[in-house]
């Protein structure tokens, strides 16, 4: 059994910074790729930002040089430092994570969602 567990979401003002962060832990033999998603109210779940076992990283064009996405192996765990957030960045933000387990079983994990609010 896996656990992901999300942290770090809030209230901040335009133009500040937030960090989140996803750890998992339990039956992982290793993790693939890491990812952070978002969604709106009204709107549809999108890709914020991935990152390989490698270290690759991929962005929405909408965060590029505004977030940066990190991972911790040892720790199993995943990063979104988010600065110049904009009130468009209001979402629950949800990490995914691409998991092998000590079965060898490959299956895809979601955290439970962190909410990120930007407004004055």
């Amino acid at each position: 059994q896996v656990h992901v567990v999300e942290s770090g979401g809030g209230l901040v003002q335009p133009g500040g910074s937030l960090r989140l962060s996803c750890a998992a832990s339990g039956s992982i033999f290793k993790i693939s790729a890491m990812g952070w998603y978002r969604q709106a109210p009204g709107k549809q779940r999108e890709l914020v930002a991935t990152i390989t076992s490698g270290g690759s990283t991929n962005y929405a064009d909408s965060v590029k040089g505004r977030f940066t996405i990190s991972r911790d192996n040892a720790k199993n765990t995943v990063y979104l430092q988010m600065n110049s957030l904009k009130p468009g960045d209001t979402a629950v933000y949800h990490c995914n994570l691409e998991v092998v387990t000590t079965t060898l079983t490959p299956r895809d994990y979601w955290g439970q969602g962190t909410q990120v609010t930007v407004s004055s």
